[in-house]
């Protein structure tokens, strides 16, 4: 039988690129079982020394510098030109993907692989025989929103909000082939509901925290940047009122350090763990989160109704701007950049719930709710416009309780 094949283009720059691919890749297999083969390919790192390098000073700058991402920034906007109509960078290692693996699609997560990367597939394989599509995951436009993700040729573009998909109109997509689509997350963020009232249950039984106290999650990314030790502080002095949730990604010191201050600090509530795989269920056991403007993490803690407070410690990224806007625009969210400004935060909620109260209210307006299959099942059929398999659709299973873990 004869199967669909989409190749995936992403790379490691953050975590929520590859987030998405993993996810897209999920639904498939859930939805389609075999008939579709998806191959995720990193790229970026496996095409080019030089992209590989490139890839590195990005994640480097996440965790240590992010002000000078505008810089960095500003130079990766030059691929917009040197891909005009072909790959320059990476070039071999593309054209035998695409000549050993043949695909049926190409769909572009990343916005380094739209640009030459789609008229490239065209002319390897025949402008009959293969279709591309890209998922943009930003929130809004204007600086920030990379030219390298549009590519006036492709035939599906998928944007996370109307905001963002107006912007990309704006930029040279057709608009007959741009679709707003929300979030593309992975089944179990669908199906892996804590209802409210178990909400106690899951923090005592799961997590070994109080069921009641106000519960702030200090996130990270999958590289591990945070500004958790700066923070803790401004939630410690609240001790019988609230407690954290951690995590530290891959960042083993980070880790290290925050264990030994918890044993410092017996009288504070808090759950630490390295890397998560269950940050859905972490967010909806908390009352709010502080991360940087991540999207995947920020889709998410919309999605979980978890208000979030802007990481801005060294400054903000272009792509973190458009995430931040967003929600300063639609929801009057507050990004700290001390941990003085986090403090006076925590500080008024304490003392005036009515104020957490109100921040919650204006952050669920920008709530929407979505079909996650709705996406998958234009992107299968869109290969399979060039296929022409047999595909056998299977029904997504209903939400399942998990709250005792």
């Amino acid at each position: 039988m004869s199967k669909i094949r989409i190749l995936v283009l992403t790379s490691s720059t953050g975590g929520g690129h590859d987030a998405r691919a993993e996810a897209f890749a999920e639904w498939c297999f859930r939805l389609y079982r075999h008939d579709v083969d998806v191959r995720i390919e990193q790229m970026l790192e496996k095409s080019s020394v030089i992209n590989r390098a490139g890839v590195g000073l990005y994640n480097r700058i996440q965790r240590a510098a992010p002000w000078l991402h505008k810089l960095f920034y500003a130079f990766v906007e030059l691929l917009s030109y040197l891909n005009r109509s072909s790959v320059v960078l990476g070039n071999g290692y593309y054209v035998k993907v695409l000549q050993d693996y043949r695909p049926h699609l190409v769909f572009s997560v990343h916005d380094c692989l739209n640009r030459g990367y789609f008229p490239l597939a065209r002319r390897i394989l025949g402008a009959d025989h293969v279709r591309c599509a890209t998922y943009c995951g930003e929130f809004s436009g204007g600086w920030g929103y990379s030219r390298n993700w549009i590519e006036p040729s492709v035939d599906l573009y998928l944007s996370r909000t109307p905001t963002a998909r107006d912007y990309a109109v704006k930029c040279g997509i057709p608009e007959a082939r741009t679709r707003v689509r929300g979030s593309l997350m992975l089944p179990r963020a669908y199906s892996e509901i804590i209802p409210a009232e178990e909400r106690g249950e899951f923090r005592a039984k799961r997590l070994g925290l109080d069921p009641d106290k106000f519960t702030v999650f200090l996130a990270t990314g999958g590289n591990g940047a945070n500004n958790h030790a700066a923070l803790l502080p401004a939630l410690l002095r609240h001790a019988d009122r609230v407690q954290a949730i951690v995590i530290c990604g891959r960042n083993q010191e980070t880790y290290n350090e925050l264990v030994h201050w918890r044993a410092l600090h017996p009288g504070f509530d808090c759950y630490i763990e390295a890397y998560s795989e269950i940050v859905h269920l972490l967010m909806q056991a908390s009352d709010a989160i502080v991360t940087r403007g991540g999207t995947t993490t920020c889709a998410k803690a919309l999605h979980f109704r978890c208000p979030i407070v802007f990481n801005a410690f060294g400054g903000v990224m272009p792509q973190e701007a458009l995430t931040w806007k967003f929600f300063r625009n639609g929801a009057a969210s507050e990004k700290i950049e001390s941990a003085g400004e986090f403090a006076r935060i925590v500080d008024r909620w304490m003392a005036e719930p009515a104020s957490y109260a109100e921040v919650r209210k204006n952050f669920l307006r920008l709530r929407y709710e979505d079909d996650p299959t709705v996406v998958i099942d234009e992107l299968v059929g869109l290969a399979n416009g060039v296929a022409g398999a047999k595909l056998r659709r299977l029904p997504f299973p209903a939400a399942k309780n998990r709250a005792g873990g």
